[in-house]
């Protein structure tokens, strides 16, 4: 469902290796800062279209074909989530 996102994941990781690479070899610390808010923002892409995706598929389906108990949980999982991101 997710391996749509494993090429930005891979970038990511790219990245990080990256960024340890310019510490060790004692980079310049805009340029180190630039890598990281570089790999921040594509993991936060990757976080949005993930979430994004859940509300598409499972909250949809449990709103439309779940029931009751089902549905609930579903929404107090993404209320949980939201409140974490605070």
């Amino acid at each position: 469902m997710h391996e749509s996102q494993l090429a930005q994941l891979n970038l990511i990781g790219n990245q990080i290796r990256g960024i340890t690479r310019m510490i060790t070899d004692g980079g310049y610390c805009i340029n180190i800062l630039t890598e990281i808010r570089s790999a921040s923002r594509t993991m936060s892409q990757v976080e949005y279209n993930i979430f994004k995706n859940h509300l598409e598929s499972c909250v949809r389906r449990s709103i439309s074909e779940g029931d009751s108990f089902e549905r609930d949980a579903r929404i107090n999982e993404v209320q949980d989530l939201l409140a974490k991101a605070k």
